[in-house]
């Protein structure tokens, strides 16, 4: 039985993560901070898939976080999922730099360290798969957020080009605005968002899968954002910057 390792496991896409691989028949480890969530998860996937869900608490904004998930990633997984991430509601000037420091830590360190320590397992079994959830906030110019996931989507293409010959596979997933706890833990309203470009978290899992199984390097989930992504990129950059300051603003 083939086992993944979820960062993020107890909510929005890493939950979604978790119920699509325990169907797919994956083992699972669960990554979070919160013991009891992460307990609740397992116990969840156990009943409703019959799998076993291994329970991995650790605060990966932390040195000490990160050093016991890479452990276990040394041990051997066939697919890691790098979900874990927060958004701050301020802009960059007005958030503190302790913030945005662990954001930088989480979206990028975090992404480069465990990538690093589930590589080489991979590669020896000549299989394998890294799914690394960016943002379409990367291919825009807005703050600390936008900026650590496009170097999420830069990292995974440079990673993917190295191991493409050791049958290991490695992807940015892209999604826009999802369904998730994520903007209410971040205390932003999303009330002028239009409901039409909201996602579902399964659906958004359902095309990241089906984009990892095709080889794909950058997965933007759902006809609308990969229109919004191929406008932007044809746009100038300044203006791109303030189109997204201006839509960031009515988070607060």
């Amino acid at each position: 039985m083939p086992t993944a390792l979820v960062t993020g496991a107890t909510a929005g896409i890493g939950a979604a993560f978790t119920r699509r691989l325990a169907a797919d028949g994956f083992s699972l480890v669960l990554v979070a901070r919160d013991r009891d969530r992460l307990a609740e998860q397992a116990a969840f996937l156990g009943r409703r898939y019959g799998v076993h869900a291994e329970v991995l608490p650790a605060d990966l904004s932390s040195d000490d976080g990160l050093k016991i998930v890479e452990e276990r990633l040394r041990e051997g997984v066939d697919l890691l999922v790098n979900n874990a991430g927060f958004g701050n509601r301020a802009m960059f000037l007005s958030a503190p730099v302790d913030d945005e420091l662990t954001m930088m830590k989480v979206h990028c360190e975090a992404v480069l360290r465990l990538t690093y320590a589930a590589l080489p397992h991979m590669r020896a079994k000549g299989r394998g798969g890294v799914i690394n959830v960016a943002s379409v906030a990367a291919f825009f110019t807005r703050g600390t957020y936008g900026a650590s996931k496009a170097w999420v989507v830069n990292f995974s293409g440079a990673v993917a080009a190295e191991t493409s010959d050791d049958g290991v596979r490695v992807m940015a997933l892209c999604p826009g605005f999802v369904h998730t706890e994520f903007h209410q833990r971040a205390g932003m309203d999303t009330t002028s968002i239009p409901e039409f470009l909201w996602l579902e978290a399964d659906p958004v899992v359902k095309a990241a899968m089906r984009d990892l199984a095709l080889g794909k390097v950058v997965s933007v989930p759902d006809l609308r954002y990969k229109l919004v992504v191929g406008v932007g990129r044809l746009l100038p950059q300044n203006l791109t910057a303030r189109i997204s300051t201006r839509i960031g603003r009515r988070f607060k």
